[in-house]
């Protein structure tokens, strides 16, 4: 594997990560009743989103 598919592989991975974390954020913000996680939740996950893209866009341009 040559280190710029390596680098979509993590790219994509982290997104994913994000993505989760975001969402886990953003649910704790609305249980707990504090807009300013909830917010932070969806920021992070719709960085996560993009990170992904990234990484797909990076392996799609690798081929």
């Amino acid at each position: 594997m040559k280190e710029s598919e390596k680098e979509s592989v993590k790219d994509r991975a982290e997104g994913k990560y994000h993505q989760m974390k975001g969402s886990l954020k953003e649910a704790a913000g609305k249980a707990l009743n504090k807009p300013g996680t909830t917010l932070k939740g969806k920021a992070e996950k719709t960085a996560g989103k993009v990170q992904e893209k990234v990484g797909r866009a990076e392996r799609s341009s690798h081929k």
